[in-house]
């Protein structure tokens, strides 16, 4: 799915690692919510609490996913899961576009 609809935005951007990691929520009429964000290089450990699952729309990056000792590969078009209440890291490689929904 390319767009959205019938949705709200929250203005106040999301910023986190020293405005390295940046996101924009959206919350849909049914309540559930995603994240649209931006990441540029480095590497970034995030904390759930709702499970996710994380769409790479563009870029590259090493993902570290929780109770796993090897890093995965992971290029624009691809999606990985994240279990809720855990923690996952991620090297960013190229600066990366994704979209996050939370899973209830």
């Amino acid at each position: 799915m390319s767009t959205f609809e019938n949705v709200s935005i929250v203005k106040k951007a999301n910023v986190y690692f020293d405005g390295n990691v940046s996101s924009r929520s959206i919350v849909f009429a049914d309540g559930s919510k995603k994240t649209l964000g931006f990441m540029l290089p480095g590497e970034y450990t995030f904390n759930t609490g709702d499970a996710e699952i994380m769409e790479i729309m563009a870029g590259e990056l090493e993902l570290l996913l929780p109770n796993t000792d090897a890093w995965q590969t992971i290029k624009g078009g691809e999606s990985f899961d994240v279990p809720a209440n855990s923690a996952f890291t991620m090297k960013v490689k190229t600066a990366s576009d994704y979209c996050c929904s939370f899973i209830k």
